[in-house]
């Protein structure tokens, strides 16, 4: 493996994915077996699973993840929406829509308007946001993110606040992380789009994106700033997926070698067609069946990492996948600046790439109760300060389960009363009734009833 600053080594990666079509059934078999303990996988066993596509292999496969999201995870399933402030862009990268020498009509959210945003996302009842911006240190300099964050944690609603801002902006200095961090992020989130130097070199034309390492090493900066909650990712259509699977791991084997945790979560985006970029310039567009191996062959290399999918994805594929690992979605989602404003208001719309799962917030949640999951607008692990290796302590443990249940059904009560209607409300009550004795520990179980209740009675906020 290389040393220094540039951890993807090509040539190794390469060379596993090249050696690992000649793994046996056998060794298949154990690699599985070992999944299934809950074991993790190394860099030539997440390859061989990659390359494999025999038919009672790719079962076991998709058997196993489902297995770990269960065991993990339960049937909870964490809600968020995208909020985007700023489409100014410096970079020219050929796959985006806010390309700097595209020609449109730029904007930056006033803080009334971040309001009027963050209202409408409150309005279907989301709690957790995902902050987006383009790089423009001009336009958009990292005060103007800061002052986002505190405009938005400011709000209050009648029925509850924004809790937890993620953050998803370009590849900053440790001081900026800093910054960050005191306005109180969430998780850090950064997509390298691709590990494979030489497409990524090819397909960021200009501006600061250009430097692979210094996009690479972001995540080395924000836990020198004290961020312990990063999410990474690739964009899945840019380069070799089983290549970029394999990086994508060994990015989080780097991050918990020199940090000891690794991702908080794992998104998995692909290629959506976006204003100003051409399809056909993108030869390694990744087909269901290949999508559906790899977010299972990830759940099995890192277990007890947290799992994205958003509206990218169409309403079929999400219900496969989250059968696969995948622990959180968006709902209602808007992907441009202004937008949540612009559908309420029913005007021309210019996204940054046009979702495929456009049902509102309230149908996504409720077809989630139709099909057995706890929809879950918790926050309390980042308010708590159980992140990074405290987290992951935990998760690993199997002790996490013992809070993210009792505060996924506080958070459904919560929502169900304040946002749903009267079909939704008798899906939940059912479904807190259902899920309150899978609570193992009898004090906790107690003590959600008891919040349950309160919450029921007009009380709000109860976290453990």
């Amino acid at each position: 493996m290389n040393a220094g600053k540039n951890f993807i080594d090509k040539d190794y990666i390469e060379n596993l994915l090249k050696t690992a079509v000649h793994t046996s059934d056998a060794e298949i078999d154990s690699y599985l077996d070992k999944a299934e303990n809950f074991e993790g996988l190394k860099h030539h066993e997440i390859a061989a699973l990659l390359v494999n596509n025999k038919s009672e292999h790719l079962k076991r496969i998709y058997d196993i993840a489902g297995k770990i999201k269960r065991h993990i995870y339960g049937n909870r399933i964490v809600m968020f929406a995208p909020l985007y402030v700023s489409d100014y862009c410096v970079n020219r990268c050929s796959y985006c829509s806010y390309n700097c020498g595209h020609k449109f009509k730029r904007s930056k959210l006033t803080m009334d308007e971040v309001r009027e945003e963050v209202r409408l996302i409150e309005k279907m009842g989301h709690k957790r946001i995902a902050l987006e911006a383009g790089e423009h240190d001009k336009k958009c300099p990292i005060n103007y993110i800061l002052e986002c964050m505190h405009t938005i944690y400011g709000m209050k609603f009648k029925n509850g606040e924004i809790r937890r801002i993620n953050v998803n902006i370009a590849a900053t200095t440790v001081e900026n992380y800093r910054k960050l961090k005191e306005v109180g992020i969430g998780t850090y989130i950064l997509f390298q789009e691709t590990y494979h130097q030489p497409t990524y070199e090819r397909i960021h034309l200009s501006g600061p994106k250009t430097d692979y390492e210094y996009h690479l090493t972001a995540f080395d900066r924000a836990h020198e700033a004290g961020i312990d909650d990063v999410g990474g990712g690739v964009l899945f259509g840019l380069a070799d997926p089983y290549f970029e699977t394999l990086a994508l791991m060994i990015h989080n084997e780097h991050l918990e070698e020199n940090f000891n945790v690794g991702f908080h979560t794992i998104s998995v985006p692909r290629l959506c067609p976006a204003q100003g970029m051409d399809m056909a310039s993108f030869p390694n567009m990744v087909d269901d069946a290949t999508f559906e191996k790899i977010v299972a062959v990830i759940r099995l290399a890192v277990p007890f990492t947290g799992m994205i999918l958003s509206t990218r994805e169409n309403h079929e594929m999400r219900k496969k996948l989250l059968k696969l690992g995948i622990s959180q979605i968006s709902a209602g989602s808007s992907t441009e600046v202004g937008g949540y404003t612009k559908r309420e208001n029913h005007t021309e719309q210019n996204p940054q790439f046009f979702v495929n799962d456009d049902r509102d917030a309230l149908s996504i949640i409720s077809e989630l109760m139709d099909d057995g999951y706890i929809p879950s607008f918790c926050t309390a692990c980042y308010r708590n300060g159980r992140t990074g290796d405290r987290f992951m302590s935990l998760a690993k443990s199997g002790q996490i389960k013992n809070v993210c249940l009792p505060n996924a059904l506080m958070t459904l009560c919560e929502y169900s009363i304040d946002y749903g209607d009267k079909d939704f409300n008798e899906k939940a009550d059912a479904a807190i009734k259902r899920e309150l004795p899978e609570i193992q520990n009898e004090k906790m179980r107690f003590l959600t009833a008891s919040n349950v209740e309160k919450i029921q009675h007009g009380e709000r906020d109860f976290f453990v």
